[in-house]
């Protein structure tokens, strides 16, 4: 199929399509942890403006993002394969196939998958693109927030730049 074709197509399969060719929108040292981890960016290949959705592969001693709560913005996984370690502030929980979860905006409830198997965890990852959202990091020395272009800013917990 060209390039073309695709652009024009209704449906895809998922697990074909491309990896988002940047690993990690973090900064070192932060990005490095992200290793073993890759991103298929569905709600793209639709032009999706309002939410995105993600097709995530961990590999085992993977990390799905670091551990991290949004201001405005819910998120939502549902897991394919594998069993990820869900990780919030109520502790661990180890998830299966057909398992889901839900972060709401503002909850403060920090998150983060870590698959501590020895198989590769494939889990489908939703979000919404509400505006002005930033981030906590409770475990780094990380904040981030949308800037006016819908990139996010990094920066150190007392506020200086990465």
């Amino acid at each position: 199929m060209s390039q073309s074709e695709k652009e024009k197509s209704v449906a895809v399969i998922a697990s074909e399509a491309p990896v988002r060719a940047k690993p990690s929108n973090y900064p070192e040292p932060f990005a490095s942890r992200m290793a073993g981890r890759e991103k298929r960016r569905l709600g793209e290949l639709f032009g999706l403006r309002n939410f995105g959705v993600n097709l995530t592969r961990m590999i085992p001693g993977a990390n799905s993002s670091l551990r991290h709560a949004h201001s405005r913005q819910d998120e939502f996984i549902y897991i394919l394969e594998g069993h990820p370690t869900l990780m919030t502030d109520e502790g661990e929980t180890v998830l299966a196939p057909g398992m889901c979860a839900g972060f709401a905006a503002g909850s403060g409830n920090a998150h983060q998958l870590i698959n501590r198997s020895s198989a590769d965890v494939v889990y489908l990852e939703i979000g919404d693109r509400t505006p002005d959202d930033a981030i906590v990091y409770p475990d780094d020395d990380l904040q981030a927030a949308l800037d006016d272009n819908g990139n996010w800013r990094f920066e150190h917990k007392d506020g200086t730049p990465y």
